[in-house]
C-alpha cells in the first residue's frame, strides 16, 4: 500500500474499530488502530498517517487530546472526529484543535470519506429560523461542561448542580430534537 493512504482509527470499541478497518481496507487504505492517546503516541513514532478517525469519548477520556496530538504531529493530516455525544461545544473544540470535520454516530465509511474531502466550509448552507428547544440547550450545556471537566462525569454533575446518576441517565438517552 502507498503511505499516502495510511489511516489511523482511534477507537476504544474493538468491534467498531475492526468493522471500520475492514471497510477502509476494502477501499485501498492501509489502516492502523489505536485505543487511546497512548496508542496514538506509540504509533506516531513509527508512522505518519495522512488520515485519522478519532472517537470523541475514549474509555472515559477525551478524544480531543488525540486530535491535538495528531495535529501537532502533522498539521496537514485530515482528522475526522466521530461521536455519539455530539454537541456544539465539542464540535468547536475539535475544529480548533485541528479536526477537519466532526460527525455524529452513526456514520459510515462513505460519510467519513466525504468528510476527508470537505476541508473547507460551505457558506451556502441555509440558516434556519427554527428556535432551539429547551432539550437541545440542556444537551449542549451538559456537553460543554463535560468538555470543560475533561469528560469527568462526577465533576460535570457537580458543576451542573445535579446528581451524578441523573446526569448518567441523561447521557444514556438518545438526543431528542
Amino acid at each position: 500500500m502507498e503511505p499516502s493512504n495510511l489511516l489511523l482509527i482511534v477507537e476504544d470499541d474493538a468491534s467498531f474499530a475492526r468493522a471500520l478497518r475492514r471497510s477502509f481496507e476494502r477501499r485501498g487504505y492501509e489502516v492502523r488502530i489505536a485505543a487511546g492517546a497512548e496508542g496514538v503516541a506509540t504509533l506516531l513514532e513509527d508512522a505518519s498517517p495522512v488520515y485519522a478517525v478519532v472517537d470523541l469519548k475514549l474509555n472515559g477520556s477525551s478524544g480531543l487530546e488525540c486530535v491535538r496530538q495528531l495535529h501537532a504531529h502533522d498539521p496537514e493530516m485530515k482528522i475526522v472526529v466521530l461521536t455519539g455525544f455530539a454537541s456544539i461545544a465539542t464540535a468547536v473544540e475539535a475544529i480548533k484543535l485541528g479536526a477537519c470535520h466532526y460527525l455524529a454516530k452513526p456514520s459510515n465509511t462513505d460519510d467519513i470519506e466525504a468528510a476527508f474531502d470537505k476541508r473547507s466550509g460551505d457558506a451556502s448552507i441555509s440558516v434556519t429560523a427554527r428556535p432551539t428547544s429547551l432539550k437541545t440547550l440542556e444537551w449542549e450545556r451538559i456537553h460543554e461542561t463535560l468538555v470543560e471537566s475533561d469528560f469527568n462525569i462526577s465533576e460535570t454533575a457537580r458543576r451542573l448542580g445535579m446528581h451524578r446518576r441523573t446526569l448518567a441517565r441523561k447521557l444514556e438517552k438518545k438526543r431528542v430534537t
